[in-house]
């Protein structure tokens, strides 16, 4: 019998209860997927099975560019037609596809399709330049891109660059056009817990990007994470739909949320991008209970914020990461929505939480450790540190098993993942401090990761592109603070001999750097210097370059290029 014969008769029965039976069913929910040893097919069936004839996405159709709902009968039977056709195409598991589909509803029944026969998916950020998307493509070995009309252009640039074999198949025509498999295949074992799911792309501080790969058991639990969140958030079965304007190729919305979502029955709410514009119209009428928010939502909210606007009746909290500790009061005290900090990152997204009271929320408090994610705070030389002391977060699934439930490793690089993983702890690079109540409080990230408008960007990537210009002898990336935006990039720069430091040299390094990066990791500030603080080893010393109350950006020398930072597309730049 089909998922969507199976569940007409149960969905029914959930939906009566809803209306007439709360107490039959506080013990139904007790009832959740288990997602012991099974895998994201598996889950996924079941879920159909239970809940078939509900909204599952809301999103984008590429074929219509409409929103539309999709329910998990739906979504179960496009994405089985998905699977078969890649199928009799050739093509099997432990191959990877790059996905180029924006947010829209056809990246998840895509992956969903890939994930049923073991084919890894490799999301791509419509963002990226064709140099950054070149080397995914090559590091990757992606076998096929599957992308759209909009972005088939920036795909077949990107392919150019490295030659790289992938072939490339447009959604909107991949029923009657896709390439059939040219390398030999013979892989046709089953698909398992640990079989690779998905390879994320973050930024490093090597400068080129690591590719994370999650597994299906990775995945499974960065939901279940989500649905075991406490009160406040405890997830409703059946009863919540969670609007999240992040995007989709990033592990917040396309698997932590997601995930979330599929394990207990409810909807996901997925826009284009986040509009200020648009923002509570969507929640409203979508009738949205949950929304996600970086820090750089909550300023634009606020900097927005009307008086007589009414907060949508459906709402009953935000979920997140980065506000500042004023605008969390603030907002809070103006709408009466709760903002639930929390923290994740791609490589152990099992996310800690700051649900409890009280939530310190003046404060930059992100929880306490829970079961499934053990914590230890670290000075440099890998010793604990007294509560109440600043050092490295630590983090691990328990002493026996410490990898579980983590992701399986950087792609090609061996080395980095057990440096990573030194004396069986994963190393975080954030800096926080634990008090004597164990809530733990984000003090800085990695010295070499500035993180913008809710992206990592590698200091050493822009630092590496920026040097490519003949005109630069020496560079230093650095992060400055952005009341909007959390942080900014600043590029400390010596030019070489006869260049004049003035505007419009800045302004032409920085177009030169936005044709081989993507537009948020082009530098927003520049300022040119004759020297740079270095070592006996000529490594640049960035915390010299400032004095520790310094602010550069008042410097009356440094250049202020953020108008400059949009999309390439608005530059022409071919």
């Amino acid at each position: 019998m089909s998922p969507s014969m199976a569940c007409k008769k149960f969905t029914f029965n959930f939906q009566y209860l809803n209306v007439y039976k709360p107490c039959l069913l506080l013990k139904i929910q007790c009832l959740m997927i288990d997602i012991i040893n099974k895998t994201i097919n598996e889950v996924f069936y079941e879920a159909t099975t239970l809940w078939g004839n509900l909204p599952f996405i809301v999103s984008k159709q590429i074929s219509d560019n409409k929103l539309k709902t999709i329910s998990y009968n739906e979504a179960f039977e496009k994405s089985t037609e998905y699977s078969e056709l890649i199928l009799m195409a050739g093509y099997g598991k432990n191959q990877r596809f790059a996905l180029l589909l924006g947010n829209s509803i056809e990246h998840f029944l895509v992956k969903l399709a890939l994930n049923r026969i073991g084919i890894s998916c490799v999301p791509l950020n419509p963002d990226s330049s064709e140099h950054e998307i070149s080397f995914i493509l090559d590091d990757s070995a992606a076998t096929l891109v599957i992308t759209c009309k909009k972005w088939l252009k920036l795909v077949a640039k990107s392919i150019k660059i490295n030659r790289s074999t992938a072939r490339v198949v447009l959604i909107e025509e991949i029923f009657a056009n896709i390439p059939n498999n040219t390398e030999r295949w013979t892989s046709n074992s089953k698909i398992e817990t640990e079989t690779e799911a998905s390879l994320l792309y973050t930024s490093g501080t090597t400068g080129k990007p690591k590719g994370c790969i999650l597994s299906n058991e990775y995945e499974l639990m960065c939901g279940d994470s989500y649905r075991n969140i406490g009160p406040p958030v405890s997830l409703k079965i059946n009863g919540d739909k969670i609007f999240n304007p992040l995007p989709s190729y990033h592990i917040n919305a396309g698997v932590l949320t997601f995930f979330g979502v599929l394990l207990t029955g409810n909807c996901l709410v997925l826009p284009d991008r986040f509009s200020i514009s648009s923002f509570w119209h969507d929640i409203e009428k979508n009738n949205a209970t949950i929304f996600h928010y970086l820090g750089v939502i909550i300023a634009v909210i606020l900097s927005q914020e009307s008086k007589s606007f009414q907060i949508p009746k459906s709402l009953r909290l935000g979920l997140g990461a980065g506000v500042e500790p004023a605008l969390h009061s603030k907002f809070e005290n103006l709408y009466n929505i709760p903002l639930i900090e929390c923290w994740g990152m791609t490589e152990m997204c099992r996310i800690i939480a700051n649900n409890d009271e009280p939530r310190m929320i003046n404060t930059r408090a992100f929880g306490r450790p829970r079961k499934g994610l053990e914590v230890l705070i670290v000075d440099q030389f890998k010793k604990e540190v007294p509560r109440g002391k600043a050092g490295q977060m630590v983090i691990r699934y328990n002493k026996n098993r410490p990898r579980r439930g983590a992701f399986s490793g950087y792609l090609n690089n061996s080395r980095a993942t057990e440096e990573a993983w030194e004396d069986g702890w994963f190393h975080t690079g954030d800096t926080v401090i634990q008090n004597e109540e164990d809530m733990l409080f984000f003090v800085d990230r990695s010295k070499n990761i500035i993180r913008r408008s809710g992206e990592n960007i590698a200091a050493a990537e822009v630092e590496n592109v920026l040097l490519e210009d003949q005109r630069i002898t020496k560079v230093a990336c650095v992060s400055v603070s952005d009341t909007i935006r959390e942080e900014e990039v600043l590029a400390c720069i010596v030019l070489s001999d006869q260049i004049i430091a003035n505007f419009e040299t800045a302004k032409s390094i920085f177009l030169m750097s936005l044709q081989k990066l993507a537009y948020f990791k082009t530098p927003g500030w520049i300022l040119f210097l004759s020297e740079l603080p270095v070592t006996g080893t000529q490594k640049v010393l960035k915390h010299k370059l400032f004095l520790e109350e310094e602010d550069p950006t008042k410097n009356p020398d440094v250049f202020d290029l953020r108008f400059l930072k949009k999309r390439r597309n608005d530059f022409n730049i071919k």
